[in-house]
């Protein structure tokens, strides 16, 4: 089957933006006639069928709220979906999730874009380029993000750096002068900046992480946020005949791995290996996993305030707001004399 143009494709055989052949699409004046002839032509030709969305696209009433994120089968954005599923039940917002995929999530959403079938956009974890960000602006949508960053837009984003230096800060003061770090198989701004504020802390404290203990695991599967990631990323260290006192992990899924492979060695959490884990998902609390609350939910919720504000007055102003996690202690830190 033939796949169908998009409105993407449309504005750019034409040489016009997105926004203007929205613009014909729900008939406005605001466009001259003869480029509303040169589009009502391209689609013609291009046998393009407008979808109902897509012609509602430049109307001043959002009704489809898409929500893209790199996965929805990780705990993570379970709960961030939870805060927005709930907080948008009483509008007259629809919501729809799309998935970009975790290997190439920004060009997931640059093809969501050629789609032209949402009204606003929330997009969570996908940093924003410029590219991105100009695609963004010549739609037209409404956007906020969720632990993404761009001056020019609404955002709620947890000081993830601040997350990584706590988590430091935490095992030092536990007495872990050995001290490890499992990361993702793919690097982002995230695994930077939880990475960045770990190692300063440690670098402060004359501690150094060996080159040996900074291990990734190779499973690109959730860009390497998985159990199966910290799974493997153990059997590393085991191959290597060495453990680290204490072992952070950049995310509580990477530590479940981690937690269930250092069993299958016979290695007791905390008393051989302490493990630290990020996020606070629900999980954590039953794993008995020191880990770094980031308030998943709660960041759902804000971002459907946001955006309601955004769609009720079209030129409310942005909200950029930046939030220290909170260190939530449990057992497989604790050091025993």
């Amino acid at each position: 089957m033939a796949k169908k143009p998009t409105i993407y494709e449309i504005a750019e055989k034409v040489g016009v933006s997105t926004a203007t052949v929205s613009r014909v699409l729900n008939d406005s004046p605001r466009v001259s006639d003869k480029t509303k002839k040169r589009i009502l032509k391209a689609m013609r030709e291009m046998n393009y069928a407008p979808r109902l969305t897509a012609r509602k696209l430049a109307s001043s009433k959002a009704e489809l709220l898409g929500v893209v994120v790199p996965s929805f089968t990780t705990p993570y954005f379970n709960e961030v979906l939870k805060g927005i599923k709930d907080e948008i039940a009483p509008t007259d917002l629809d919501m729809m999730i799309y998935n970009t995929g975790s290997d190439s999530p920004q060009q997931g959403l640059k093809e969501f874009f050629g789609r032209g079938i949402a009204d606003a956009l929330i997009i969570i974890s996908i940093d924003i380029p410029e590219r991105i960000h100009n695609q963004l602006k010549a739609t037209e949508v409404q956007t906020v993000l969720i632990n993404a960053t761009h001056p020019e837009h609404s955002y709620f984003q947890v000081n993830d750096y601040r997350g990584g230096y706590m988590a430091a800060e935490h095992l030092v003061s536990q007495g872990y002068e050995s001290i490890g770090i499992i990361s993702a198989a793919e690097e982002s701004a995230m695994t930077k900046e939880r990475t960045g504020g770990f190692q300063d802390y440690l670098s402060e404290q004359g501690i150094e992480v060996k080159d040996e203990h900074f291990v990734r695991g190779s499973i690109s599967k959730h860009a390497g946020f998985s159990e199966e990631s910290g799974f493997e990323a153990i059997q590393k260290f085991y191959k290597q005949g060495t453990f680290p006192e204490a072992i952070f992990c950049l995310n509580d899924t990477l530590a479940t791995g981690a937690m269930y492979a250092l069993s299958r060695l016979g290695i007791d959490v905390p008393e051989e290996v302490a493990v630290m884990g990020y996020d606070n998902i629900k999980l954590s609390k039953y794993l008995d996993l020191t880990t770094v609350d980031q308030k998943m939910y709660s960041i759902g919720v804000k971002a459907i305030k946001q955006m309601t504000k955004l769609i009720d007055a079209d030129n409310s102003s942005l909200v950029q707001q930046v939030f220290d996690p909170v260190l939530v202690k449990r057992g497989s830190t604790e050091k025993h004399s």
